[in-house]
C-alpha cells in the first residue's frame, strides 16, 4: 500500500513539473517591438526553444562580424580533438596575422600558453594572437583552419557566412544576423565555450609573470544578467557587434546585434531587449547616460584610455570594457 502511494505521488509530480515547463510563457505575444529603437543596424532576438523570431531588423543583411568569428575559431579547435593541455608558442606567423589591426597585444612573441588557455583568452578577452595560434598549431595550419571554418558554417546551414581569418580583423569575415543566431546556438552545445565566453576574467603566466585578463563584455560581470554564451566584436567596417544566448523571464533568448556606432549602444540595445521581454527590469540609467554622452572631439595627440574614460558619467563606470 505504502509502495502504491510512494509511485503515485512520484508520478503526481512529475505531471505537475512537467504542466509547469509547458505552462512557462511565451514570448509571442510580446507588444510593443516596433517601438525599441534599437540603434544596431542589424538586430535578431529569438526564442531559443521555439526558434520563433521575436524580433528582426536587417537579418538577412550581410556584415562584417569582427571578432564574433572567434566562437566559430574555439568550435574548430574543439571539433579537432587536439590536446588543450599542449604548449603554444607566439611566434612572428601569430605577430604577422595580427599587424596592423590597431588592437593592444598582450601576448608578446615568445610566450608560451596552452591551447586551453589560449582558447580562453581567444572567448574571454577577444584575444586577437591568441585565436591566430589556434589557428597556426592547427593540422594543416591557418589555411586548413580556415577552411574547416568553412565547413563547418555550411554545416549549420549559415549560407550568408564566410570566413577569411580566425580572428575577425578582416572585414572579409562576414555573416547575416539570421546566420548568426544559428552560431551562437550551436556554440551552447559547447561547455567550454559557455564558460570561457562568459567568464569575467582569466590569469596566465606569461614569461613567468602572472598577467590577468578581462571579458570585453561588462554584462558577464553583473550578477543581473545570466547569460549562457557572448562574444562581443570591434573592427571600424563592421561596427561593435554583440551575440549572446541568455535567459530572460527565465526563457532562453538569442540576441544578435550587429554594427552599433556608440561604445555602449550595443550593451544599452541589449537591456533594451531585456526591458522588453522582462517585466519588472528596466535599463540602467548610468548606461544610457553614457551611450549618450557625446564623444569627446579628437585631440592631436592620442589620449590615453583612462584620460577618455574619465570624461564618462560615473554611474557607467560598471559597463565599461574593451571595445572588441
Amino acid at each position: 500500500m505504502i509502495k502504491r502511494l510512494l509511485r503515485a505521488t512520484a508520478t503526481l509530480a512529475a505531471a505537475v513539473s512537467l504542466a509547469a515547463v509547458a505552462a512557462a510563457p511565451a514570448f509571442s505575444a510580446q507588444a510593443g517591438g516596433d517601438d525599441l529603437k534599437l540603434k544596431s543596424s542589424a538586430v535578431l532576438v529569438m526564442d531559443e526553444q521555439t526558434g520563433e523570431v521575436l524580433y528582426g531588423k536587417n537579418t538577412s543583411a550581410v556584415l562584417p562580424i569582427a571578432s564574433i568569428t572567434k566562437l566559430m575559431t574555439a568550435m574548430v579547435t574543439l571539433d579537432a580533438g587536439l590536446d588543450l593541455n599542449e604548449q603554444i608558442e607566439i611566434t612572428t606567423e601569430e605577430i604577422d596575422i595580427t599587424r596592423g589591426s590597431g588592437a593592444k597585444a598582450r601576448l608578446p612573441r615568445g610566450a608560451t600558453l596552452s591551447r586551453d588557455d589560449m582558447l580562453h583568452l581567444a572567448l574571454m578577452a577577444s584575444d586577437n594572437r591568441a585565436a591566430a595560434a589556434l589557428a597556426s598549431s592547427y593540422p594543416g595550419g591557418v589555411d586548413g583552419f580556415v577552411a574547416a571554418m568553412n565547413a563547418k558554417a555550411r554545416l549549420l546551414d549559415m549560407s550568408d557566412t564566410r570566413f577569411a581569418d580566425p580572428t575577425g580583423l578582416t572585414p572579409e569575415n562576414v555573416s547575416s544576423a539570421g546566420d548568426l543566431a544559428k552560431l551562437v546556438r550551436a556554440a551552447n552545445d559547447y561547455p567550454l565555450i559557455r564558460e570561457y565566453s562568459t567568464s569575467p576574467s582569466h590569469d596566465v603566466t606569461i614569461n613567468g609573470r602572472r598577467v590577468q585578463f578581462g571579458s570585453t563584455n561588462a554584462l558577464v560581470k553583473s550578477s543581473d544578467w545570466e547569460i549562457g554564451v557572448q562574444k562581443t566584436g570591434f573592427i571600424r567596417a563592421a561596427g561593435r557587434c554583440l551575440v549572446m544566448y541568455a535567459k530572460l523571464a527565465a526563457r532562453p533568448v538569442v540576441i544578435v546585434l550587429l554594427d552599433s556606432v556608440g561604445k555602449y549602444t550595443r550593451l544599452v540595445d541589449a537591456a533594451r531587449i531585456r526591458e522588453w521581454l522582462e517585466p519588472g527590469y528596466n535599463v540602467p540609467t548610468g548606461l544610457v547616460r553614457a551611450d549618450a554622452a557625446k564623444p569627446r572631439a579628437a585631440a592631436k595627440k592620442p589620449v590615453a584610455t583612462a584620460r577618455r574614460s574619465a570624461t564618462l558619467p560615473r554611474a557607467s563606470a560598471q559597463f565599461k570594457a574593451a571595445a572588441r
